[in-house]
């Protein structure tokens, strides 16, 4: 029989790198809040909240009446054009409509100054508005603090 002998100092190492290796997954893979303000009966954010959390963002959904949505957007720095169907606020910034999860998660590594962005209406194939395979081209805006925009990412049609 082999004796193992183990001191203070191998199992204190041993026990951080265990506690490390578990705890750096988890780190890495969590997202900040979303909280989405939408209207009750639409269907497609409740389909973008779906895509949303499946690529990791924990969400909070709140119900809002069309006027209390239209007065958060303007007071958030969404102008008419830039509107969509629901407003959502992510780390200090704010999502406009269906932007795809890959361009919230560079807006929130690439920390621009900025309002947020904005997928102005509600393109076809973009998330939770049908099928990527079928999708119309359409683009991702940055909106700036002074209100100007400027394409963040373009999506080809299908």
């Amino acid at each position: 029989m082999t004796n193992l002998s183990i001191n203070r100092r191998s199992l204190l190492c041993g026990m951080g790198a265990t506690g490390l290796a578990l705890a750096v997954p988890a780190l890495a893979a969590a997202q900040p809040l979303v909280q989405v303000f939408k209207d009750p009966n639409c269907g497609c954010c409740g389909a973008w909240i779906e895509i949303m959390a499946d690529a990791g963002f924990e969400m909070e959904v709140h119900d809002a009446a069309y006027d209390s949505l239209k007065r958060l957007k303007a007071q958030s720095g969404v102008s008419e054009d830039m509107a969509s169907c629901h407003t959502a606020r992510v780390d200090g910034y704010i999502i406009e409509g269906h932007v795809p999860p890959t361009d919230v998660q560079r807006l929130l590594s690439e920390r621009p100054d900025a309002v947020g962005l904005s997928v102005p209406g509600m393109p076809w194939g973009s998330p939770g508005m049908g099928p990527a395979s079928e999708r119309d081209a359409y683009s991702v805006f940055l909106i700036r603090i002074d209100g100007t925009t400027e394409i963040f990412t373009h999506y080809k049609a299908a």
